[in-house]
This record gives structure tokens, C-alpha cells and sequence, in this order.
């Protein structure tokens, strides 16, 4: 009997109760029930090494984060029309970090409402309607971020969007020739301004990634968000810097990954790790971009996004990363996986293409590396195998055939060794 089978019982009781628009991983999923570190455990005692989840950006169950969050829920939760110390340090804590003069932090809850909000946020302040996203990219469920998520959106794209290519430097075109890279992308960014000023939106915004993770996990070369910050502003737009997934050290070389691409947004978006696993998001951005919001009659309140336990939860988590440098930790570490990773891409060559940054990384799985042609089996048999051997990844990209590696940042060496045996383990078998 499969060890997961116990797990069935429990997943017809989910699709009973919460219905069939929720998926899960894996053919037969994990119920877990603790984590801790870079850990989980599942009902039945097993341990798992979490490969994937970085919303756990400093370890699940941080014993400091659960004390804040513990210590704070004790004494009071209200929101933001009260005066409270935690929520102005809080903010002045992100100020310290941020880049530029990107020094004004409203809070939301999740990284769907923060990128929603800093689109509207846009529309106000340009007095324009479009949006310039990339292919594949994901944003948020808000009826309005879905819409400029094409990874999700099942419609056909409104003519408020245009979408734009990703930095695919391995099917598209590659980095290696910087001219021609420069070119291209600088000509679709100037066809799809021009394209929104013809239709009579003009540009509010693009939204950038710091690290394009839906169109196959693409690190961009730095002239590429060069060259959109200058076009889009030119023709009257703010620039979104979407960092729900790559910020707060992920990347390895900045607090931000924007800052690889030596570039200052003008609205900044944060979710995911800010909380280590408590609802916390961000969108941040200039004293004149928000004044400019209010003077337009633009206005904000959220029962329970700033609140003083959320606050506490976010001091403790950028605290820790300061206090146990994680930016120098994820470096190090990265550095380590990605030269043994391509080593192990060099002995199985079903491994087409190793990219990505930081604790942000790709294997790509190809049945054949002349003609790049994709292997979806493969990657999913291996992500099945190494789940059940104790270490969890996840696949993704258009064709399934990526294997997509995204640990918490305080992943380390003996991790690193667990995780590259076992895959070497799981392609062994092919």
C-alpha cells in the first residue's frame, strides 16, 4: 500500500467541501501537519526537505516570528485608523531597505491585492488605462490582475493589455548575443506603447519582473529592464517592479532583484516571504507618486492589512535576515547548487538547461538538447520520485517540463548535498 493512500480519504472530503477549482500537488498529495526550518513533517511522521515553498523565507515556524506574531496577539489587533508604534516601525524599517526614494509603504495582505493596488494606484496617478505585461507571467487573482496574468487568464486579452515577450534566453533569444537581445525586446516594448496609445489608453504602467518565474524562470540581463524603465516612462507610464517572489534576498545580490538591473521603480510590490508564512504584503512607492494619488482623490483603508500584528510579524522577519546576513547566505549557497547542479546536468544530458538566480532556479527537461524538444514525463517522474524518497520540489512552465527549485533562503550545504542526491538518485532511473 502506497504510503499517501491514507491521504485519499482526506482529499475526497476537500473536493467535497472546497470544491474543483482547487488543484494540489503531486498524484498523491502530502497532508502535512509541522514544519520547521527548512523542514516538514506529514501526518504520518515522515520528514520532508522543502525544495519549493519561499514563503517561508526564513524558515517555517521561525521560533522569533511566532513569538512576535504570539506576544502581539496577546495585547491587541486593530487596524490602521488607530495610531500604533509597530506599523510606523515596521514601515520605517522597509524604508531603510528600499531602493531610490521608494520610502512610502501602504499594507494589504496578499501579493494579488499589492499589485492590484499599485495598478490603481497608476491609473490615477497617469490618468491612463494600459498595462504592458510579459507573456506568462502571473500577478494576482483580483479580476484585475488576472487579467494581466497570462499564465492564468483563460480569456483573450483585453485591449487595455499588451504583452510582451520574456527574457527567454534558451528558446528565445539568447544572451550571449547582447545586441541582438537589446534589439528585440527594445522593439516589442515600442510596439506595444505604441500599440496602447493608438487604441486610446496610452500607458499607466508595466509590470516588470525581477525574475520572470511563469514563463519558464529567465533572470533578465540588466539592459532589458533598462530599456523598458526608459521607454515606458517616456511615454507618460509607471513602472511596477512586481517583487512578491524574487525580493527580500532571494536573488542573492540585492535586497531586491530590481537592483541587479541597476534601476529604481517607481511602485514596488511585496507579498509572499515578508511574513514567513503570515499574510503580509506591500506596495510601496515615492512621497510624490502618493501624494500625487491622494491630491487625484485617491484614498486607502483594509480592515486588516497594517496591523499591529502583522507588523510585529514583519520586523522579526526582516530582523533576521539583517541579523544572520541571509543576502551572504543565499549568495554562498547559490553559488555551491548551481555549479554542482550543472555538473549533474553534464552527466544526465535529459537536463537541457540549468538558469535562474539566487535561490531561484530551473532545470529544464529535454528529450533531445539539439532539438530542445520538451519532457514533461520525465520531470514529473522525478518530481513524483523524489517527493516520495522525501524532497520537494515542483515542476512548471507551458509544456510541464521544468523543475522548478525554490527554497526557503535559509536553505544550506548539507541541504544542498540532500537535495542534488536524490535527484542524481531519480534521473539515474531513466
Amino acid at each position: 500500500m502506497s504510503p499517501f493512500s491514507g491521504n485519499q480519504e482526506l482529499l475526497a472530503r476537500r473536493r467535497k467541501v472546497l470544491g474543483p477549482a482547487y488543484s494540489h500537488f503531486y498524484r498523491d498529495p502530502v497532508q502535512l501537519v509541522r514544519g520547521e526550518g527548512v523542514w516538514m513533517w506529514d501526518a504520518e511522521g515522515r520528514r520532508y526537505l522543502d525544495c519549493y515553498n519561499n514563503v517561508a523565507s526564513v524558515g517555517h515556524c521561525h521560533p522569533e516570528v511566532v513569538d512576535a506574531l504570539h506576544r502581539q496577539a496577546q495585547r491587541l489587533n486593530t487596524h490602521t485608523r488607530y495610531l500604533h508604534d509597530s506599523i510606523v516601525e515596521y514601515a520605517e524599517m522597509l524604508a531603510e531597505v528600499l531602493p531610490g526614494d521608494i520610502s512610502v509603504s501602504n499594507f494589504v495582505c496578499t501579493g494579488s491585492e499589492a499589485n492590484d493596488y499599485a495598478c490603481q494606484i497608476a491609473r490615477r496617478v497617469t490618468g491612463n488605462k494600459g498595462f504592458i505585461v510579459l507573456r506568462g507571467t502571473y500577478h494576482g487573482a483580483t479580476t484585475l490582475v488576472r487579467d494581466l496574468s497570462p499564465a492564468i487568464r483563460p480569456d483573450p486579452c483585453p485591449d487595455y493589455i499588451c504583452e510582451i515577450d520574456a527574457p527567454d534566453t534558451y528558446r528565445g533569444v539568447p544572451s550571449d548575443d547582447p545586441d541582438r537581445f537589446a534589439a528585440h525586446h527594445a522593439a516589442q516594448i515600442d510596439s506595444a506603447i505604441e500599440t496602447l496609445q493608438q487604441r486610446g489608453h496610452g500607458v499607466a504602467a508595466v509590470i516588470v519582473d525581477s525574475i520572470y518565474d511563469g514563463s519558464g524562470i529567465f533572470a533578465p540581463l540588466p539592459v532589458y529592464q533598462q530599456q523598458i524603465f526608459s521607454r515606458v516612462r517616456a511615454a507618460g507610464g509607471l513602472v511596477i517592479a512586481d517583487e512578491v517572489q524574487s525580493g527580500l534576498c532571494r536573488l542573492g545580490d540585492h535586497y531586491w532583484g530590481v537592483m541587479d538591473s541597476g534601476v529604481v521603480p517607481d511602485i514596488v510590490t511585496m507579498g509572499k516571504p515578508m511574513g514567513d508564512g503570515h499574510p503580509l504584503a506591500i506596495t510601496a512607492t515615492t512621497p510624490d507618486i502618493m501624494q500625487a494619488y491622494v491630491d487625484r482623490g485617491g484614498e486607502y483603508f483594509n480592515t486588516f492589512a497594517g496591523n499591529p500584528v502583522s507588523a510585529e510579524v514583519g520586523k522579526a522577519v526582516l530582523r533576521i535576515v539583517e541579523r544572520d546576513n541571509l543576502l551572504g547566505h543565499v549568495k554562498d549557497t547559490s553559488d555551491d547548487l548551481f555549479a554542482r547542479l550543472r555538473a549533474l546536468a553534464d552527466k544526465h544530458p535529459v537536463i537541457g538547461d540549468v538558469r535562474g538566480k539566487g535561490l531561484f532556479i530551473a532545470a529544464e527537461f529535454v528529450a533531445d538538447r539539439a532539438t530542445r524538444a520538451a519532457d514533461a514525463a520525465t520531470c514529473m517522474s522525478c518530481v513524483e520520485w523524489m517527493k516520495d524518497h522525501g524532497v520537494l520540489v515542483s515542476r512548471m512552465g507551458a509544456h510541464g517540463n521544468i523543475m522548478k527549485i525554490r527554497p526557503p533562503l535559509v536553505f544550506g550545504k548539507e541541504e544542498t548535498d540532500l537535495l542534488l542526491e536524490t535527484l542524481d538518485a531519480a534521473l539515474a532511473r531513466h
